[in-house]
């Protein structure tokens, strides 16, 4: 989609600024957009603290896959133009069923992530560069594990962007933060910050297309970049750009070892007494993880080369990487098509 496409946003007033993420939904209509608006669920994990046999994104929680109810979350928001979901291969087939099933109308393709965190996110931006996605579009990056992000969150970041090029989502520490440092083979405290300015870093993040690439950009020339972060990413590589802190909730947890699963039901419990959308009925694995063939299915081994746009075999793909690109171009410019200018 050429650049040229949209037209850049009108200022936003102060009312509409990142901290308007603690305001009641009712309390002002949502700023129509007039650039894309993309959400990438990040859902590539292995799970190796949770479950190896039993990728946690596929783990019904309340019902429902917890890789559904983060979809959902953004299929909800009515500003949120596109959603891309990076994946396991090793699942892919399980996820795109899912995906199928539900009929989710914004998840606009599904790609192959990679072995660690980064390697997911820079496939997907290169799939959205790939795709033709403006320079100032709004990318809202995800990790599928925390299913229970608020809605205030999301607009939150929208907001923000308006302001900045790069916004957080992130919840007041509680408790006292402690930096430390190895002195003499023993840990240490090197620091206590002021509990005020202490934060827990939360997900969506959120950026200009254009920054996040040139960060993600910059970093790929560093030997030593193994962020678990993409606000990090920014921070390192762009010091100069602020990111905004928009206000999270403790409902919004990331569900990483099974001792997480009861809070995550006792959420779930509580979400499905509000109105949205219906749930998924059927789930990958039960009440607690993914059936025999989905955990037979999770073995990098046997998932076998990939064509990284397609997900067919790379052997057997009917769809080139240029055929796939040009779709998902028609695809975003179609979507921009239908935006408010």
């Amino acid at each position: 989609m050429p650049e040229n496409a949209t037209s850049p946003e009108t200022a936003s007033s102060a009312s509409a600024s990142a901290s308007s993420a603690s305001e009641s939904p009712a309390s002002a209509a949502p700023k129509p957009q007039t650039v894309p608006v993309v959400a990438v669920v990040l859902a590539a994990g292995f799970g190796t603290r949770f479950d190896p046999n039993n990728p946690k994104q596929l783990v019904s929680v309340g019902g429902k896959p917890i890789v559904c109810w983060s979809i959902e979350a953004f299929e909800r928001n009515e500003r949120v133009s596109d959603i891309i979901v990076v994946v396991n291969p090793a699942v892919r087939a399980t996820v795109e069923e899912l995906i199928e099933r539900a009929g989710y109308p914004k998840v606009r393709m599904i790609i192959n992530g990679g072995r660690e965190r980064v390697d997911s996110t820079a496939a997907a931006l290169g799939a959205l560069a790939d795709a033709g996605v403006p320079a100032r579009a709004k990318i809202l990056i995800h990790d599928a594990v925390r299913p229970f992000v608020e809605q205030s969150s999301i607009d939150g970041c929208i907001d923000a962007l308006d302001e900045l090029d790069a916004a957080t989502v992130a919840y007041a520490s509680t408790d006292t933060v402690l930096l430390t440092e190895f002195r003499d083979g023993r840990k240490v405290v090197r620091q206590v910050p002021d509990r005020p300015h202490t934060f827990r870093a939360q997900t969506p993040q959120a950026f200009r297309f254009d920054t996040i690439r040139r960060a993600y950009d910059l970093a790929s020339a560093d030997p030593g970049f193994h962020p678990t972060d993409d606000t990090r990413v920014v921070v390192d590589y762009l010091p100069d750009a602020a990111v905004a802190v928009v206000d999270g909730s403790e409902s919004n947890l990331k569900i990483t070892t099974m001792s997480d699963i009861p809070t995550a039901e006792r959420i779930a419990a509580e979400r499905l007494g509000r109105p949205g959308m219906p749930p998924v009925t059927a789930t990958a694995g039960g009440a607690t993880g993914a059936d025999d063939a989905v955990a037979a299915a999770f073995d990098p081994a046997a998932a076998g080369p990939v064509d990284p746009v397609t997900g067919a075999p790379a052997n057997l793909s009917h769809m080139t990487r240029e055929e796939a690109k040009a779709r998902m171009h028609a695809i975003f410019a179609e979507a921009a098509s239908r935006m408010g200018r």
